[in-house]
């Protein structure tokens, strides 16, 4: 249940085009840029771990593709305009921009200002700056993915600022397809359900169950019955960002498997067939 589905690239659909990708280095992130190099573009990606990256980027360069690592914070404005700067300067321009890294500060009652500056900063203002940054760089339009989360649509324990974040990210999304609009800029926004990520595979193995254990557990959140794969949220995001995607703008795509789909009756599994009423 838990293999990873199996996806063909399209060769070449981004020949010649470029795209940043913020928290590129792992996880989703790190699927999306591994997909667009697959299918001829080049990236421009950032993470927090300097090592990982650049031995991300050795790794992609040596089979091939063009990539360029940059290790810094997106909590910070100048840190976003850098990022913009080198693309320009590898390769010329701007085609493509995936804000997907953010900040996992998951708290409520006890959550500092410190606390809602940093989920904030690393989240919708970042997004916000790179796409600013970005938008002069743009001469023949393109294409922004904003990265959020099915935890923008519905309350969870204990976390008061990842969600306002998250649902920030999706109000802010709509915002910036219609003020890039006229640049033929087109803005979208992805909703992942659960994801197997590095995070995830930490949580599994607290108890030593691992995916086996978890999956069919975590995966009844869920229609499809278990949990997505990083490759799933990265084939959707290059659609997005394809021409396949022309007339799409301002819309939310839900990566969820139906998570958000579900009602209270759950998969119905457990619960007593009442019948119609």
């Amino acid at each position: 249940m838990n293999t990873s589905p199996e996806h063909k690239s399209i060769p070449n659909r981004f020949k010649n085009k470029v795209c940043i990708v913020t928290g590129g280095s792992a996880g989703i992130g790190k699927a999306i840029v591994n997909e667009y190099c697959q299918e001829g573009g080049k990236v421009l990606f950032t993470g927090l771990d300097k090592q990982e990256g650049l031995n991300y980027q050795n790794e992609l360069n040596t089979s091939g593709f063009h990539s360029v690592f940059v290790h810094g914070d997106m909590g910070q404005e100048s840190f976003c305009q850098l990022v913009v700067d080198k693309t320009v300067e590898a390769f010329g321009g701007v085609d493509h921009l995936v804000n997907n890294a953010f900040s996992f500060v998951a708290k409520a009652t006890d959550a500092t200002t410190e606390d809602w500056k940093r989920s904030l900063l690393v989240g919708p203002v970042a997004y916000a700056h790179m796409a600013r940054f970005c938008q002069p760089h743009m001469h023949n339009g393109g294409a922004i993915v904003n990265m959020s989360s099915i935890s923008a649509h519905i309350a969870q324990p204990t976390r008061w600022t990842y969600n306002a974040s998250k649902g920030a990210v999706n109000q802010l999304t709509k915002c910036q397809a219609m003020d890039l609009a006229p640049d033929n800029i087109r803005v979208n926004s992805i909703d992942p359900g659960w994801i197997w990520t590095t995070e995830t595979d930490k949580a599994a193995n607290l108890d030593g169950g691992g995916r086996k254990k978890w999956d069919p557990i975590w995966g009844k959140f869920h229609l499809l019955r278990r949990m997505g794969h990083p490759i799933e949220v990265a084939r959707a995001t290059l659609f997005l960002l394809s021409n396949d995607a022309s007339f799409i703008t301002g819309t939310n795509l839900m990566v969820d498997g139906g998570y958000s789909a579900i009602g209270p009756e759950g998969l119905g599994d457990d619960t007593v067939n009442a019948g119609s009423y």
